[in-house]
């Protein structure tokens, strides 16, 4: 059977391949070279363990305030597939993807551009398939930039296939180890493989392992580091920011904190700032759309407070890391009588320290089962938290309760809840997704439906 629609073409990719994630890019790139793939217009690849997407937000919304056409492949999705691909602000139509499909899948088989059998068949992996689809949508459409997030590491990326004219690494921390190393110079040395000869590197992270800078200067590329090239500072009303003299010493003052809201998102604009002056010859942008692109821009999931009562925060958090900035955003929120946690996990993740240190601000844990094989059961969650005196002090049960889904989660989590309570949801991209299946819950009021 012929794929004739956008969820026939992804069950199929997910049938094709033995494992669902295969590093190495010699498949992906034999197929690439058959598709004759290749991006016309200036690329921007953002790698790190946290902060690619708001990164990759940040520069698409300053981009666009520019009067730039930017498209963007970001992963993964939290509710439609079409998420992963932007093109002028907006998500692809379902229907604009089904020609790069095709595509990808005549050259998989073996036909290359000019029609002819090009050597048997490739194996792709469902990430790669949908990468290559992606990529060539975006190469088709016209774009002035691409802005590329890498999905897992970086030198063994599919989106490495593609060189970059400049390289963001946002924060390094640990997560996908048993795919990237034990630790952060092992998973430093990863997310440095984007980078290329001569091309500018910006890197967020204010403390990156020395693999990273290594790998700079053995490949020759133009670093720009934070703290040393370029700075940040901010008080309670605005930032500044300001590159070293010997990049040619711009500056922003007075700017309004970006839209997305928490505490590493300086380090993430103050990167973006950076990628901007670095590709600036090629595509100027004015103080103007860094103001208005900062301040409008977008990214479901990433500390999202909802307004309602209860208060309704959604993160996709799933980290040691990036649990510990929830956990300092959440802090920061102020008093709460009560917080309630909607929770679902990877089980390959460092579950542990991610409990441990959100612990003290949550009251009642609703665990979830994922619709994954990966994910961890809720039951297995619950009694993680019920055998830990850091998340069951005294050996006080705060589970409330395991769910089979996040909706059915959310919902006895404001059944349960007060109107001035607090209900968060976090721990996964699924966790968020699952949550957000029928658009933005409105929680108002103690009983009502969701």
């Amino acid at each position: 059977m012929n794929p004739t629609t956008l969820s026939d073409w992804l069950a199929h990719c997910e049938r094709l391949h033995p494992v669902t994630i295969d590093m190495g890019l010699d498949r992906v790139q034999r197929v690439a070279q058959r598709m004759g793939l290749s991006m016309n217009c200036p690329v921007i690849t953002v790698a790190g363990t946290n902060g690619k997407g708001s990164t990759c937000a940040m520069l698409e919304a300053v981009y666009g305030e520019s009067g730039y056409r930017a498209g963007v492949y970001t992963s993964p999705h939290l509710v439609h597939f079409e998420e992963r691909c932007r093109v002028g602000g907006e998500s692809v139509k379902a229907d604009a993807l089904l020609p790069a499909f095709a595509e990808v899948e005549a050259a998989r088989l073996g036909q290359g551009a000019s029609g002819h059998d090009d050597g048997g068949e490739v194996s792709l992996s469902y990430f790669e398939f949908t990468t290559l689809a992606i990529l060539r949508t975006l190469s088709q459409s016209q774009l002035d930039v691409a802005i590329l997030e890498v999905g897992l590491g970086g030198r063994l990326d599919a989106v490495n296939i593609i060189d970059t004219d400049c390289a963001v690494i946002t924060s390094i921390a640990l997560d996908h180890m048993a795919l990237l190393g034990n630790d952060r110079e092992a998973i430093g040395y990863e997310k440095a493989g984007i980078m290329r000869t001569g091309r500018p590197v910006i890197v967020s992270d204010p403390v990156p392992p020395q693999s990273v800078l290594d790998r700079a200067m053995e490949v020759g590329a133009d670093l720009w580091r934070l703290g040393k090239d370029f700075h940040f500072a901010g008080d309670q009303q605005q930032w500044g920011w300001a590159m070293h003299p010997s990049h040619g010493g711009r500056r922003y003052a007075g700017l309004a904190y970006p839209a997305l809201r928490g505490a590493n998102q300086l380090m993430n604009a103050s990167g973006v700032l950076a990628a901007l002056e670095a590709l600036r010859p090629r595509l100027p942008v004015t103080a103007q759309a860094v103001r208005n692109g900062l301040a409008m821009v977008e990214l479901p999931g990433r500390f999202q407070i909802v307004p309602g009562t209860p208060t309704l925060v959604l993160d996709v958090a799933h980290n040691p890391h990036s649990v510990a900035a929830l956990t300092e955003n959440l802090d920061a929120m102020g008093f709460y009588p009560t917080t309630h946690a909607v929770f679902g996990a990877m089980a390959d993740k460092d579950l542990a320290p991610m409990l441990e240190r959100i612990a003290p601000l949550i009251d009642r844990w609703h665990v979830t089962d994922l619709p994954l094989e990966r994910a961890s059961k809720a039951q297995a969650l619950a009694d993680m938290l019920d055998g830990n005196p850091a998340t069951a002090p005294k050996g006080q049960s705060r589970v409330a309760g395991c769910h089979a889904s996040p909706i059915e989660a959310l919902r006895a989590a404001v059944a349960e809840a007060d109107p001035a309570d607090r209900i968060v949801v976090f721990g996964s991209f699924f966790t968020v997704g699952g949550v957000l299946q029928d658009g933005v819950p409105r929680l108002s009021a103690k009983h009502v439906s969701v």
